[in-house]
C-alpha cells in the first residue's frame, strides 16, 4: 500500500538519538551509529520526531510501505515497557499506564512529560 512514512537521510544523520524518544511506536532505534525505521509497519507516519532532528535527516515520504500496525505498535511497547524502557514522565515517573502523558521538548531534550507535571513547566 502507498502511504506517508519517515525516511532517515544516513547521510545526514550524526545518530545523536533525539528522534527515538518522540516516536511513540518504537519504530525508531539507533544502529550501527544510525536512526533507523526498523519495522515500517510500527511507523505510523505522524512525524512528531521530524523537528527534533538538529541536522534535518527526518522528513516524510509517500511510498510502498506495509499498513501501520497499532497492535503491533502496542506488543512493541509493552516488551520495551517489560525491559524497562516505557515511556514515563521525566519528572515524576508517571508511566502511560498511570496518567496522560505528552511529548515535550525541555532544557534541550526531548522528553514526556505526565498532564499533573505540566503545569509546574509552564508557571514555574
Amino acid at each position: 500500500m502507498k502511504r506517508k512514512i519517515v525516511r532517515i537521510d544516513e547521510e545526514l544523520c550524526t545518530g545523536c538519538g533525539l528522534c527515538v524518544t518522540p516516536c511513540a511506536e518504537g519504530a525508531i532505534e539507533i544502529v550501527n551509529g544510525k536512526a533507523k525505521v526498523l519495522r515500517e509497519e510500527l511507523c505510523d507516519g505522524a512525524g512528531v520526531c521530524l523537528p527534533i532532528c538538529p541536522v534535518g535527516a527526518l522528513s516524510i515520504e509517500e511510498r510502498e510501505a506495509p499498513p501501520f500496525d497499532p497492535e503491533a505498535a502496542e506488543r512493541n511497547l509493552e516488551e520495551k515497557r517489560r525491559q524497562g524502557q516505557g515511556i514515563a514522565c521525566f519528572r515524576c515517573g508517571t508511566g502511560e499506564d498511570r496518567g496522560v502523558l505528552l511529548f515535550t521538548r525541555y532544557q534541550g531534550h526531548s522528553t514526556w512529560v505526565c498532564t499533573r507535571c505540566l503545569p509546574v513547566l509552564i508557571h514555574g
